[in-house]
């Protein structure tokens, strides 16, 4: 199967803008038509208000005798009353439907977004940083969430009061109103011109928000290279040179947002006082009632709130659009390595796997000039120990990457227990293989939950077993709680050997029948490695085990040894025919012995 060989990048083109979220909104349709209704409820309430306040001026207080007009001015007030309790109620119902909404749906946006990165090849994280991925799930749902809980409902519903009340005021004087809807629908062409720029500025404003993020990730995860540099000061500088320049985006943003409010409230609110000045004449002329007036400045005050708060929510809006386009290309990004529709089934080996590597040739998908592996082939039988050894970049750390399907192959086949990993599913692929990488990855949770890792169903008798044959068992118990202490971030409360240990004991509680190797023991000292060195060859023991080794001493006893140089292999054979064929694994074990003994 042939792979694109361009990177994966974050697809810029198609934005699905807020039209993205209605996959996520879908589940809930009971709920959002719940909160419609409310919505509409609480802004009927709104609008009823005027019309009660009309009655009262023009039917309260029209009584001549003080005794009818007193019960009928209670009346009134009581009708005004209950409206205000129906709006009050309806806008609790509102908010907490709205806010339930936006809760629900932002942490279901966040849990896909998590969950869909976490299925990404590592050819996607060859071109997204860490921090610009942590970046979206933060700030850009936070303000998603924004919208979603509260801007959207605050919009609809002042979109149902304005057109209401702009129906209300056209009934009652359709001729001015007329003139007035006219004047709004000129001020919507150029709201809709300015509210393109503030929607590219809002985009660009959180894009340098994520640089930023992505920098303070990576230094803070390199602390002690950075102290001992003496580079904070120059980390520093970096780190406020990039948050100048979102600050300098955000400024732009921000004027260009006021100054399209500010256009929208002033004209929208000289065509509303226009309509009251024409109203105001019109009672000094007696055609129209004091209450009538009341009703029309009520309705006018309204309108032109509700059309203000359009224009903070279309702001508010656009800034989200923008949000959500960087989170529906989070999702758009596809990984090249795909399970299979029909998987394969694996038969699970007696003691070992079979693998085999046909002619593989690769190169990484961000170097497409440079072959990785170039015509490589190798036949490992069950139990067998293989060893790879060459110089850096020469092709023994992509032989695992493939043998794990993080990448595949531009041409050839592999082959675990004579199944094609391509037809077998990836999970069940990696469930055959564990792996003990250079640099133990420690998790920030106790020893015992590290080590569970392998195998999450595990009893805590299986992990203690494990620890035992990893011989990581007595230093964890010498911890002040023993397996159950906090072993802090990536593991720092513990030496480097005592990492390993607890990364091999992960592999060995997994029990796989193939365990890959990536120079467990290259940065050791002599103690840790030996105790390291016993551990791996407890989890070695009835696996298929590929190594690969800088130390040549720590693979004397494999079965093979396979010499690659630019991603071809050019020997292979036990460590004592490839001494005696005097060619590059001959200098490499001359070079190391001999440094070994002058150094004695």
């Amino acid at each position: 199967m042939q792979i694109s060989s361009d990177p994966v990048i974050l697809k810029k083109s198609s934005p699905r803008s807020i039209s993205g979220l209605i996959p996520f909104l879908k589940p809930y349709q009971v709920q959002i038509w719940i909160a419609l209704i409310f919505l509409v409820l609480a802004a009927m309430a709104t609008l009823a208000f005027p019309f009660a306040l009309r009655q009262l001026v023009d039917q309260g207080l029209v009584s001549s005798e003080p005794g009818s007009q007193a019960m009928s001015l209670q009346n009134h007030f009581l009708a005004l009353f209950a409206v205000a309790c129906a709006l009050g109620i309806f806008s609790a119902a509102r908010f907490y439907m709205v806010s339930w909404l936006g809760e629900r749906v932002t942490a279901d946006l966040r849990n896909a977004i998590y969950n869909h990165t976490l299925q990404q090849s590592p050819e996607f994280f060859e071109t997204t940083q860490t921090g610009e991925v942590l970046s979206r799930l933060s700030a850009d749902i936070t303000l998603v969430q924004t919208v979603v809980g509260s801007s959207l409902s605050m919009g609809l519903r002042n979109a149902v009061m304005g057109i209401g009340a702009l129906s209300i005021l056209i009934w009652t004087h359709p001729v001015l109103m007329l003139q007035v809807f006219l004047g709004i629908v000129l001020v919507l062409l150029p709201t809709m011109w300015m509210g393109r720029r503030v929607r590219k500025l809002s985009r660009s404003s959180q894009d340098k928000i994520a640089d930023s993020s992505a920098i303070a990730t990576e230094i803070l995860n390199a602390i002690p290279v950075v102290q001992s540099y003496t580079a904070e000061q120059r980390e520093s500088e970096r780190f406020n040179d990039s948050t100048q320049m979102a600050f300098a985006t955000a400024t732009q943003r921000s004027r260009a947002r006021a100054f399209l409010v500010a256009f929208i409230i002033i004209a929208t609110s000289a065509g509303m006082l226009w309509g009251l000045y024409k109203g105001t004449q019109a009672v000094i002329a007696g055609t129209m009632t004091a209450g009538l007036l009341g009703q029309t400045v009520v309705y006018v005050i309204i309108l032109a709130g509700a059309f203000a708060v359009l224009g903070e929510t279309y702001g508010d809006l656009l800034r989200a659009a923008g949000a959500t386009e960087r989170l529906m290309e989070l999702l758009d990004a596809k990984s090249p390595i795909q399970s299979p529709v029909k998987p394969q089934k694996i038969v699970k080996p007696m003691a070992g796997s079979q693998i085999e590597f046909c002619d593989i040739e690769f190169h990484y998908p961000s170097r497409p000039l440079t072959k990785a592996l170039e015509g490589f082939t190798l036949d490992v039988k069950a139990g067998e120990t293989i060893a790879l050894v060459g110089s850096s970049g020469a092709g023994k750390t992509t032989v695992f990457q493939l043998m794990l399907r993080f990448y595949d192959a531009q041409k050839g086949e592999i082959y675990l227990d004579g199944q094609s990993i391509k037809d077998v599913s990836l999970q069940e692929l990696r469930k055959k293989i564990g792996i003990v990488p250079q640099d133990a990855v420690i998790f920030s949770s106790s020893a015992l939950e590290n080590i569970r890792y392998g195998n999450a169903n595990a009893s805590d008798e299986e992990v203690f077993a494990a620890a035992k044959a990893a011989f990581a068992d007595e230093f964890i118990l010498a911890l002040p709680e023993g397996y159950h202490t906090f072993l802090g971030e990536r593991g720092v409360r513990l030496s480097g050997g005592q990492k390993q240990r607890i990364s091999i004991a992960r592999a060995i509680l997994k029990n796989p029948p193939l365990l890959l190797l990536d120079e467990a023991t290259s940065a050791l000292d002599a103690e840790s490695e030996r105790m390291v060195q016993a551990a791996l060859e407890t989890a070695m023991r009835g696996r298929t085990t590929l190594v690969i080794a800088h130390r040549l001493a720590t693979i004397q006893k494999a079965d093979r040894i396979l010499v690659l140089e630019h991603g071809k292999l050019v020997e292979q054979g036990t460590h004592t025919s490839l001494v005696e064929l005097g060619g590059t694994y001959s200098r490499l074990a001359a070079l190391q012995f001999d440094l070994k003994t002058s150094y004695v």
